[in-house]
């Protein structure tokens, strides 16, 4: 199924509107992130639970 014209013109007014209703936000958040202490560790080790439990649960299929 397509999408009309204007309900295409209409997608993309809205996106460009959060866009610009979530840019300072978004602005700011990016800037305390540059500036907050790396914990790498901290999220390896999730990822690689994750990555562990797949492939256990490949291996006992």
């Amino acid at each position: 199924m397509q999408m009309a014209m204007w309900e295409s013109i209409l997608l993309g007014v809205m996106a460009l509107g959060l866009i610009f209703w979530m840019g300072p936000g978004i602005k700011a958040t990016l800037q305390r992130s540059k500036e907050a202490p790396k914990d790498w560790l901290g999220a390896l080790v999730p990822i690689g639970g994750v990555v562990l439990f797949v492939i256990f649960l490949i291996m006992m299929v």
